[in-house]
């Protein structure tokens, strides 16, 4: 049974996450709302990355950060406000957090860090240049830290094309444009917030412990095929 520190779990990916890791671990939950889930492994703590102190709490073996963002505008209607928003909740508090538990996870056995991307980044899409730019930096902090703690701290990167989540909600708002989307992907398919988690909890896992470094699709082949 593993201690897991979740940053972002009380919806979308990170909600799905939670409930995938339990009851086989017990997960600590950083959040500016409670999960919907409840279990006696899980602990809430009301948290906003961006202007809170950040709770030390013992014997955490693997973190994911789950905050971010979806800005899409043309790069004229971008203010230098937007690029800034989305570095500070995608890039900045991931910092914040592993400077924080940076010494403790050295000390623990299959440390694993697990932070998210976009197949925007890879594949190159217009409207995108905010939030690629912060998610871009978010994959060269992975293999980054990576290579700094190779041996002690795993680093990997997610990078999923469109999930079905609440923070996708206005842009999958009906059937007709779920369908328009999936249609765009090789597989023909967009995520479930549940695909995810189970990439996530594979990476925490023992069975990953020769995977660092590495940015990791799960894009329905957007980022590598052309069918």
């Amino acid at each position: 049974m593993a201690n897991i520190l979740v940053v972002g779990g009380s919806k979308g990916i990170g909600a799905a996450l939670i409930e995938t890791l339990l009851p086989e671990n017990t997960v600590i939950n950083l959040s500016r709302t409670a999960p919907s889930i409840t279990h006696p492994n899980l602990t809430h703590n009301d948290f906003d990355v961006l202007q809170d102190d950040i709770p030390l709490f013992e014997d955490v073996q693997a973190i994911v950060y789950c905050p971010g963002s979806i800005n899409l505008k043309p790069i004229t209607s971008l203010k230098t406000e937007d690029f800034q928003a989305d570095f500070e909740i995608n890039v900045l508090g991931a910092v914040k957090i592993i400077q924080k538990y940076a010494r403790k996870l050295k000390k623990q056995e299959n440390a694993s860090v697990v932070l998210f991307s976009t197949v925007a980044v890879q594949q190159g899409m217009p409207f995108h240049a905010s939030v690629a730019a912060a998610k871009g930096a978010i994959e060269g902090i992975t293999k980054s830290l990576a290579a700094e703690f190779a041996g002690a701290v795993r680093f990997n990167c997610i990078a999923p094309t469109m999930t079905r989540t609440s923070l996708a909600a206005g842009i999958l708002k009906n059937e007709e444009a779920e369908q328009r989307i999936a249609q765009r992907h090789p597989s023909k398919m967009i995520n479930e917030a549940e695909d995810v988690a189970a990439l996530v909890q594979f990476l925490l896992s023992p069975s990953s412990k020769n995977i660092t470094g590495q940015i990791l699709g799960i894009d329905g082949g957007m980022s590598t095929l052309k069918p």
